[in-house]
């Protein structure tokens, strides 16, 4: 009887799918498991290599499975949906990473701790809850220009509609429609005083974290940023170098091309939305006041601004900051400004 080297676990919520596959990568087994049974499967089964997709539960699983001795890899969903063969299938899925944790080149993604997972959670459900913000502004905006009542854009015009809607004495507004819209502020209010608290706890916590204030002396690098990066970037050594760093991180161009024609499209967008989002705004945040100031900013970024749009000129700050905190992570020490780097310079 073929013994299983390799398995490949498809995870949901209550069933999952699991594939083995002995040493030549014939298969053994193709099974379902309720989540309650799980374990209990994996305690019987000698120690081997187990494959997961990366996704929200994979790293309790990874844990779990680690400890009863097993050897885990959670593999980029991407990487992944190359070695499907046809279909989208539970089953299929589980063959595909039972064959693809066994691949050298492929590369993993590093299992998290408890305790980096909660370190990341308050970034997370401050991006979050800001979705929800921006979400609810624009419908409460939407359902006022209904009625003919428009305001200016931003905080200025945000403040002006609230006053409008719980105002007793404006009759603007239809008297039907003032109770929905009232719940839309309230429940507004209620979001805006869970990101002042949000924010707070991440402040506090980065005045006394090392890390964050060292990645605070990066130019275009704010508290958030410094405390995101330290909190979501746990394993900054599992990346060759900060253009590797960069690059997962979606902010190098795409390379497409044949027959000796390479063509440099958008940057890929890959990898943590929320951590390419601040170095984007930390970004153009530098190129504002390089707009302000030409004289005293960094003759680079004058350049660039003079040649490119100004969208297009704000990913090179953006891809140099992320080089610059992953040297930082991995190194140690502090931001000198002064440093002169050989490498040549990214991309627009």
């Amino acid at each position: 009887m073929a013994v299983t080297s390799t398995f490949g676990l498809d995870l949901a919520k209550s069933v999952f799918q699991v594939h083995g596959a002995d040493a030549q990568g014939n298969k053994t087994m193709s099974r379902q498991i309720k989540r309650k049974e799980l374990l209990t499967f994996f305690k019987k089964q000698p120690a081997c290599l187990v494959g997961l997709e990366a996704c929200g539960s994979a790293h309790h699983w990874a844990r779990q499975l680690t400890v009863i001795g097993h050897s885990v890899k959670m593999l980029p969903a991407k990487y992944v949906k190359a070695y499907v063969k046809r279909g989208k299938t539970d089953a299929a899925d589980a063959e595909a990473i039972c064959e693809a944790v066994t691949r050298p080149r492929i590369t993993g993604v590093p299992v998290k701790s408890v305790r980096q997972q909660c370190m990341g959670l308050p970034d997370k459900a401050r991006n979050l809850l800001k979705g929800q913000q921006v979400a609810l502004i624009n419908a409460r905006r939407g359902h006022m220009a209904e009625f003919g009542i428009a305001a200016p854009e931003g905080r200025p015009g945000t403040v002006e509609l609230c006053e409008l809607i719980v105002s007793k004495t404006s009759n603007d507004v239809p008297c039907e429609a003032r109770p929905v819209l009232t719940i839309m502020v309230q429940t507004l209010n209620g979001i805006e005083g869970a990101i002042t608290q949000l924010d707070a706890e991440i402040l506090a916590a980065g005045k006394t974290n090392e890390t964050v204030k060292r990645l605070l002396m990066i130019p275009g690098v704010g508290p958030l940023a410094a405390s995101a990066f330290a909190a979501l970037v746990t394993s900054p050594r599992a990346f060759k170098s900060g253009r590797a760093f960069a690059a997962s991180l979606g902010l190098t161009p795409t390379i497409s091309g044949t027959g000796g024609e390479v063509k440099l499209g958008s940057i890929t967008k890959q990898g943590n939305g929320y951590l390419r989002q601040l170095l984007y705004l930390g970004g153009v945040a530098r190129l504002a006041w390089a707009r302000r100031c030409p004289a005293k900013a960094d003759p680079d970024l004058v350049r660039l601004l003079a040649e490119k749009p100004f969208k297009v000129v704000a990913v090179a700050p953006a891809n140099r900051t992320a080089r610059v905190v992953w040297a930082l992570l991995v190194r140690g020490g502090s931001f000198n400004k002064a440093h002169k780097n050989n490498q040549p310079k990214p991309a627009v």
